[in-house]
C-alpha cells in the first residue's frame, strides 16, 4: 500500500512539473519607454562673408555703362570697404585697347567683342543687356520707326520727317563718334556700318540727349539706362524700348554691356572681387535700378 501510494506520488509530481514546464512565461512588465530627446534645433548657417580684400581698381571705357557702373560701385562699397574703384568714361573702343595695353585692370564695352578683339586676348564678361534707344524731341509728333525707316534717316535716304508721318522739318542726324560701343552696336544691328550720314557727332551719351533735347528737329540714339524725360524714345517696329522688352528679347536694338578681362591675365584681388560682385546674382537689382537688364535675367 505504501509503495502504491509513492507511486501515485512520483507521477502526480511528474505531472506538475511537465506542466509547470508548458507554461509560457509570464509577460515582463515593459518600463514606459522614455520620451524621445528632442533633436536640437538645426542652426541657420549665415551666409558666407566674402575674403576682405583691398587696393585701387581702374575701370575705363564705355560712357553709356556709366548709371549701370556708378551703381555696382556704390554697392561693392558695402561689401569690400577697403577697395577703390576707379570710373573713366573714354568710351566702349579705349576700354578695350586700355585693358589690353595693361593701362586699366577692367575694360568696359557697350557692345559685343569683335573676332579680332577676342584674337588679341579679349574675354567678354557681360553683365547686364541694354536697349539703344532711338530718341527725338518731345516736340516731335513722330512715335514708331520701323528698323527700315531709322535705316534710311540715319544713312540720309530718307531727310524730311514729312516722309515719316511727322511735321515737315529736315531731320538733324544726331550720333557718337568713332570707337563708341553705342554707335558700334546701332549700326551693326541695323546693318549700316560706315554708311551714316551723321550732322553732328558726341563724344558721349549726355552730349547725344542733349542736342536732341534743344533741337526739334534731332533724332540720335543713346543707352536706355540714359534716357530721361528731356527727350522721347520712339518705338521701334512698333515695340516701346523698356527693360522687360529688351529682356524678352522682342525690342529689336540691344547689345551687351561687357567687362573685358585679358585671357591668361590675373586679375589684382581688388579687381577680381569687383568682378565677381558685377557678375552675381546679388547686383540684379542694382543693374535693374539703374535701368538696365541683368544677363541673368535676359530671355
Amino acid at each position: 500500500m505504501k509503495k502504491t501510494l509513492a507511486i501515485i506520488l512520483s507521477l502526480v509530481l511528474c505531472i506538475g512539473l511537465l506542466a509547470a514546464c508548458g507554461e509560457e512565461p509570464s509577460e515582463e512588465t515593459t518600463p514606459a519607454s522614455e520620451p524621445a530627446e528632442t533633436a536640437p534645433a538645426e542652426e541657420t548657417t549665415p551666409a558666407e562673408e566674402p575674403e576682405q580684400v583691398s587696393g585701387n581698381v581702374t575701370l575705363n571705357g564705355s560712357t553709356s555703362m556709366e548709371s549701370v557702373i556708378l551703381a555696382l560701385i556704390e554697392g561693392f562699397a558695402e561689401v569690400q570697404p577697403d577697395v577703390s574703384p576707379n570710373y573713366t568714361g573714354s568710351g566702349s573702343g579705349a576700354g578695350i585697347e586700355g585693358v589690353l595695353a595693361g593701362t586699366c585692370d577692367l575694360g568696359l564695352a557697350s557692345r559685343a567683342l569683335s573676332d579680332d578683339e577676342k584674337a588679341q586676348g579679349a574675354v567678354e564678361n557681360i553683365i547686364a543687356l541694354d536697349g539703344v534707344a532711338v530718341v527725338i524731341n518731345p516736340e516731335n509728333t513722330v512715335t514708331d520707326l520701323t528698323t527700315e525707316q531709322i535705316a534710311q534717316i540715319f544713312t540720309g535716304e530718307i531727310t524730311n520727317w514729312s516722309e515719316v508721318g511727322g511735321a515737315d522739318g529736315e531731320i538733324a542726324v544726331f550720333g557718337r563718334e568713332a570707337g563708341s560701343g553705342t554707335r558700334g552696336a546701332f549700326e551693326e544691328i541695323l546693318g549700316i556700318e560706315d554708311a551714316c550720314a551723321y550732322t553732328n557727332e558726341y563724344s558721349s551719351t549726355g552730349d547725344v540727349i542733349g542736342n536732341v533735347a534743344s533741337n526739334p528737329n534731332a533724332i540720335g540714339y543713346a543707352s536706355l539706362s540714359a534716357v530721361d524725360e528731356s527727350v522721347v524714345a520712339v518705338a521701334v517696329n512698333g515695340v516701346v524700348p523698356t527693360e522687360a522688352t529688351v529682356a524678352d528679347g522682342t525690342f529689336a536694338i540691344q547689345r551687351p554691356f561687357v567687362v573685358v578681362t585679358v585671357e591668361g591675365t590675373e586679375l589684382s584681388p581688388a579687381a577680381q572681387a569687383f568682378l565677381d560682385y558685377a557678375m552675381s546674382a546679388d547686383v540684379a537689382d542694382i543693374i535693374t535700378a539703374a535701368g538696365a537688364v541683368p544677363a541673368s535675367l535676359a530671355a
